[in-house]
């Protein structure tokens, strides 16, 4: 079962940011730099230019914010969040820079950096996804589930950065989040697992605007999801479980393997 997230908005500073980003498709990347370092109350604080053989909490961050970039094709692969920027940090961050226009040579100073901030709102979430898309549909929000509320937002933090990418390949098409997060109640009440993942806040279920699923698959598998049910469906589920193996799904399950 799967039910469409409300999608009303009131005019804030997201609904200007995402219209500021649309404007900077047509004006190139120039402007985007400069839009993304305008007006960011909490925009992330880069100290120092990121390059490969760097490690620390910036890198992690960096980590974060590029693993949905994980490959170039269909490949069971991902950029791990730990701190050390290593080969797939480095390609990750090319893919990401060309992408957006950027000089693709896998060192993050303040233009890559700038567009990183780009992505990121002044709450936390990201430029093109809301936190209540991601709530539990029984109106607990992110409580309720095998983790506790705070670490259910940070998981979804990261799989928000990764849908960032899928919606960037998909030539900037929209995303409907039918089903985030789930709490325990909520997931056993449609039938869900039990060992589900979208009860750790680290699964979305999607729709994207114009594609089929069968497209949405394989630009998935260029995104370091580990968790892909079969495109057979009219919604498209992605995960990263092998990322968060003390959550018991530690293997790659591509239900309708390599495509």
């Amino acid at each position: 079962m799967n039910t469409a997230a409300d999608s009303g908005r009131g005019l804030d500073r997201r609904t200007m940011l995402r219209g500021a980003l649309g404007l900077t498709a047509a004006l190139g990347t120039a402007a985007t730099v400069s839009l993304g370092s305008a007006s960011r109350a909490s925009a992330y604080g880069w100290t120092r230019t990121l390059q490969q053989g760097d490690s620390g909490s910036d890198v992690k961050e960096l980590q974060i914010r590029v693993g949905g970039w994980a490959a170039s094709s269909a490949q069971q692969t991902y950029v791990a969040w730990d701190g050390a920027f290593g080969a797939a940090t480095y390609n990750a961050v090319r893919r990401f820079q060309s992408a957006y226009g950027l000089t693709a040579d896998g060192v993050v100073g303040p233009q890559t950096q700038s567009v990183l901030n780009s992505l990121e709102s002044s709450d936390g979430s990201t430029a093109h996804f809301d936190w209540s898309e991601f709530y539990s549909h029984d109106g607990s929000g992110f409580s309720g589930g095998q983790v506790g509320a705070a670490e259910v937002k940070e998981n979804v933090r990261r799989l928000m950065y990764k849908l960032e990418a899928v919606r960037k390949k998909a030539g900037n098409s929209a995303i409907t989040i039918n089903s985030g997060f789930r709490s325990v109640s909520y997931n056993a009440s449609v039938g869900g697992a039990s060992n589900s993942m979208h009860v750790y806040g680290v699964a979305a279920d999607i729709v994207v605007s114009g594609h089929t699923t069968l497209e949405v698959y394989r630009i998935a598998e260029t995104c370091g999801f580990s968790g892909l049910e079969a495109y057979t469906h009219s919604w498209q589920h992605v995960d990263s479980r092998v990322q968060y193996p003390s959550y018991g799904s530690g293997s790659w399950w591509w239900e309708s393997g390599v495509v």
